[in-house]
């Protein structure tokens, strides 16, 4: 497969590119010694496309991610955003994260899904902000939920409703920190399909992290492996499987397969 990846990586280059990483390095001190989770990172992410981030736990990912939204300082480097440099969280890049515990517990749904409309002074009045509120409810499969309060839903449904939260504002980068990791088997594919509806229906860029393959290889288009101990991404490879995908079609086991490869899987027993 990697005699392969040049080509296939020319049809990436192609597009525009969103957000641009370059030498992007992340160190954490103690009063032993230097910490080094991201060391000169170089990534372009594409407008439209879906990224996942993959590796072993402790290698990066989150880390990676949060440069990316904006939350953390870095050591060095420079990381774009449609040429202006990322200082500080923006509604341009909304994050949603694993815990099921995102929504405001005393809110409803339909008041969770209302309130960064509110904040940021979006809509010209309540009647409107509630219709923009029930338009994404609706495109997460959420509706006749409007009501309801976080603790008389289930997981998926909490991140149904926090997906629509994040989509009010209309991002142009939605941001993923293993968002189907604590669901069920039978949940999380429902998750995954639904996450492929609205990239579909609304065209917002997307960057997750895994530590999944199979997540991984059925839902993006480019796959940046971290491996354990690198302080970095060793490989970015294109996925060029037809959607819709499943286990075992036409091309899923070499691209697993080499992925796997790259991950330093077995260093982890």
């Amino acid at each position: 497969m990697g005699n392969d990846l040049k080509d296939e990586e020319d049809n990436f280059r192609d597009r525009a590119v969103t957000i641009r990483l370059r030498s992007v390095s992340k160190y954490y001190q103690s009063s032993q010694a230097t910490l080094r989770v991201l060391d000169n990172i170089d990534l372009d992410i594409y407008q439209g496309e879906i990224l996942a981030i993959l590796g072993p736990s402790g290698c990066g990912k989150t880390t990676l991610l949060r440069q990316i939204a904006g939350f953390d300082h870095r050591e060095s480097g420079s990381l774009l955003m449609d040429g202006q440099e990322i200082v500080k969280p923006e509604v341009k890049r909304i994050m949603i994260f694993q815990d099921f515990n995102q929504l405001f517990p005393w809110k409803t749904v339909i008041q969770n899904v209302v309130y960064p409309l509110q904040v940021n002074s979006i809509g010209e009045s309540d009647a409107a902000n509630n219709e923009i509120a029930l338009q994404y409810l609706k495109l997460v499969e959420l509706s006749g939920f409007e009501d309801s309060y976080p603790h008389q839903l289930s997981g998926g449904m909490k991140q149904k409703a926090a997906m629509a939260r994040a989509l009010t504002l209309k991002p142009k980068v939605l941001l993923m920190d293993e968002p189907f990791g604590s669901l069920d088997a039978l949940t999380r594919i429902s998750l995954q399909n639904l996450l492929l509806k609205v990239w579909r229906e609304t065209g917002v860029t997307i960057v997750f992290v895994t530590h999944d393959i199979q997540e991984a290889v059925i839902l993006s288009d480019r796959i940046a492996v971290m491996g354990r101990g690198t302080v970095g991404i060793k490989k970015v490879i294109p996925n060029l499987l037809d959607r819709p995908r499943v286990v075992g079609v036409a091309g899923y086991a070499e691209i697993y397969g080499y992925v796997y490869s790259l991950m330093d899987i077995n260093s982890e027993r």
